[in-house]
């Protein structure tokens, strides 16, 4: 990258405990207006969009990839072999379970409503003897894996019931930058089931009351009284993906890019990836597909074709299959355990090729248990949807006359105060 703002170098230099201890949700943007109440306040100032190297530098912190993916190196109840967990060889700016990674970054601007696929992406940038990557390599790289989805600003109308109340003022106004992880809740539930399955685990009907039928020809790779309940399975892949949505939205707010940055969770679930919450199809967020049952308080969403659908039907025709492309994703070319994907270790292939594969015979046993769940419940997973939305970050720029004239002084940083003067002075 060429000609970079001062903020820039400012952004590099800026500590972490300083991000940390300063952190808050500055909501009122340039542009904004409070018309009522003890705090109201109309902006002086048009809105003013992230510039597009401040776009990137928000969506890198979120979704951005961070190198290899250091695996898990042991799980005594298959030693040596190594553990077969991940489902992608690359780390990114935030956690997941086992390596998992099930989820996807999408973001809206004034401009257009974006796709950063990434998701299974060769590292952005290799790392230096010391540990490092080069910042503006990543940002450059990421660059390539954004992919435009649809003209203009994300139809998620500011209001009530799309948006809680007490955010209506501010989220996806004219000038913001929303970004949204979603998370192929399906995904994590079947890989869920992968490993409970090396564990010596199976699922256990508990809303039926009875087991899962047709396990007994399986009986040799699990034990009979270890089971989980179908809805402690949900449960847990939930609780996990919400961890890895709600952590890359926290690592963009403590970008230092970041103006005035929020993670509300207060979106209603359904409205940003169907119009499921209202029916209204004036209403589709991000376009994704989804079916209604009267067993299931909400629609439930499965995805949008070509840019991200969940391992269930529609995509597959049934769990059989969905379980192969998940192997296909772990074991096959790129994957975490393919002898031929590169990675950081000094004999790479001897690593990689160390752990096992799932055999016929495993498949068809985990095949199984998500097939019934399917079957029984009309979707996969059983009580919670197959692509889930939680959490979200917003950035804007701040507009610091409103917090002068309402707030003692150090409601901002030295950072928001010269964000204007650093980043676009030109």
């Amino acid at each position: 990258m060429t000609d970079l703002p001062g903020g820039f170098a400012d952004m590099l230099r800026m500590p972490l405990w300083e991000a940390l201890l300063g952190r808050r949700s500055r909501r009122f943007a340039r542009g904004a207006e409070i018309p009522d109440g003890v705090l109201s306040y109309r902006s002086l100032h048009p809105p003013l969009p992230l510039s597009p190297l401040e776009t990137l530098l928000v969506v890198t912190a979120c979704g951005g990839n961070t190198s290899w993916h250091h695996l898990i190196q042991r799980a005594a109840r298959y030693a040596p072999h190594l553990p077969n967990y991940a489902g992608s060889a690359g780390g990114r700016t935030f956690p997941s379970s086992a390596g998992f990674h099930t989820s996807q970054t999408f973001f809206t601007d004034d401009q257009g409503v974006y796709l950063l696929d990434a998701r299974d992406a060769t590292p952005f940038a290799e790392r230096d003897a010391d540990g490092r990557l080069d910042l503006e390599t990543v940002v450059e790289s990421l660059r390539a894996h954004v992919r435009k989805i649809e003209d203009g600003r994300l139809r998620l109308p500011p209001e009530v019931p799309h948006v809680e109340a007490h955010n209506t003022w501010i989220v996806n106004r004219p000038g913001t930058l929303l970004v949204i992880p979603v998370g192929d809740l399906a995904q994590h539930a079947l890989l869920g089931l992968f490993y409970m399955l090396q564990n010596g685990y199976t699922l256990y009907d508990d809303i039926h009351r009875c087991p899962i039928p047709g396990l007994e020809e399986f009986a040799d790779l699990f034990d009979p009284e270890r089971v989980w309940p179908i809805t402690f399975l949900d449960q847990v892949a939930m609780s996990e993906l919400a961890v890895e949505l709600g952590t890359s939205c926290f690592a963009g707010a403590l970008a230092p890019i970041i103006e005035n940055g929020s993670t509300p969770s207060n979106i209603h679930p359904p409205s940003p990836i169907a119009c499921s919450a209202s029916g209204d199809p004036s209403v589709p967020g991000l376009g994704f597909a989804y079916r209604s049952d009267g067993r299931w308080p909400y629609p439930n969403p499965t995805g949008r074709a070509g840019v991200m659908e969940a391992f269930c039907p529609p995509r597959f025709p049934d769990m059989r299959a969905a379980v192969d492309a998940l192997c296909q994703r772990k074991f096959g070319p790129g994957g975490p355990f393919h002898r031929e994907t590169p990675g950081p270790f000094l004999d790479t292939p001897r690593v990689r090729s160390a752990a096992q594969v799932h055999d016929e015979r495993f498949r068809r046993c985990v095949a199984r248990q998500a097939q019934y769940v399917l079957d029984a419940f009309g979707k996969f997973p059983a009580t919670v949807p197959s692509m889930f939305v939680l959490q979200y970050l917003q950035a804007a720029h701040l507009d610091t006359e409103f917090y002068d004239r309402f707030f003692t002084p150090g409601a901002y940083l030295e950072s928001h105060a010269r964000h204007m003067e650093r980043w676009h002075s030109g």
